[in-house]
């Protein structure tokens, strides 16, 4: 089979789509044609060495995607020809995948593979954040990092949906205008100063910061409010800026951590939550903008356009 790989750690230089040995089945495992393939910031942290890869070279990066059953290995929960998407699965850069059976989500007729491989990280990551890191309320104010970005995009809409007043944070002008037309109530760029001006908006601070970029915390912290929250679910910025602890201790603000591996625990939580995400998509109460598609072959374009950070929304690669 043909597989997105590299054997040595650096820039998007080090790509090759090569032949591979296809996957052997285990116990446990089905088969999967891939007709969708996520592309996610950390997996260019993975080939650049900063996060640690599966396997061993050649290695095939990537753990999100969308495809069709080709063979079930006798597990009576799937047939082949079933539609199936995943979130958490290792080794996603290729034409097959081994796919446990706990972590294949099936998929409904009205979502097509594009949209499960759009939305089953970042979808699912936008469901934990309102859900379980800090329960949305209605009439609360959210602040949302990144917000024209994938998780940015839905993440602003969850929040909406679920009746809270939204500021978003984007880097231009153009990803001003996108995290607008997502819901936010107001968006404001990195560069023009933001402390001040959603301080203007909310002079006792905002309920909960979704903060994904660690260089901008101490903003962050400095525009909640009393006994208010900060989720950190990322790091963009490369590294963490906490500033002045008694930002945190003098008014009671809560800092959590989030990643989506924690609560996708079980088979059975993967489809709870992923039919709430489905369901949301297919009656329209969010949508999902329409990725930018690049041939697995071309993974080093797709890589390019991610680390050039002038993408919004979702990067697809299809075998």
């Amino acid at each position: 089979m043909k597989a997105l790989t590299f054997s040595a750690f650096g820039g998007s230089d080090v790509l090759e789509y090569q032949e591979v040995n296809a996957p052997v089945l285990k116990k446990g495992k089905i088969l999967v044609e891939m007709k969708s393939i996520g592309l996610n910031f950390a997996d260019l942290m993975r080939r650049s060495g900063d996060y640690p890869v599966r396997g061993h070279a050649p290695y095939i990066n990537g753990y999100e995607g969308a495809g069709i059953v080709k063979d079930s290995n006798h597990h009576p929960e799937f047939k082949p020809g079933d539609r199936v998407a995943f979130a958490d699965v290792p080794f996603a850069n290729a034409e097959l995948v081994a796919v446990p059976v706990e972590n294949a989500v099936p998929l409904p007729d009205e979502i097509s593979f594009e949209i499960a491989a759009s939305v089953m990280l970042q979808g699912l990551t936008a469901h934990y954040l309102t859900a379980d890191s800090h329960p949305i309320k209605p009439g609360e104010v959210a602040l949302v990092h990144a917000a024209a970005g994938g998780v940015g995009q839905l993440l602003t809409q969850v929040c909406k949906m679920l009746g809270a007043n939204v500021i978003g944070l984007v880097s231009s002008k153009d990803k001003q205008e996108t995290a607008l037309s997502s819901g936010a109530d107001a968006v404001f760029l990195y560069g023009d100063d933001w402390k001040t001006k959603v301080l203007e908006m909310y002079p006792d601070g905002v309920d909960v910061v979704y903060e994904s970029i660690g260089t901008t915390m101490a903003t962050s912290i400095a525009v909640t409010k009393v006994l208010g929250n900060i989720v950190l679910f990322g790091l963009a910025g490369g590294k963490l800026e906490l500033g002045d602890p008694l930002g945190i201790i003098a008014y009671s603000r809560t800092i959590t951590g989030g990643d989506l591996w924690d609560y996708l625990t079980s088979g059975s939580e993967r489809i709870r939550r992923s039919e709430q995400l489905f369901e949301w998509i297919i009656s329209r109460k969010i949508k999902v903008s329409p990725p930018t598609i690049f041939k697995l072959s071309e993974g080093k374009r797709a890589h390019d356009l991610m680390e050039g950070r002038k993408s919004t929304g979702k990067i697809l690669m299809e075998p």
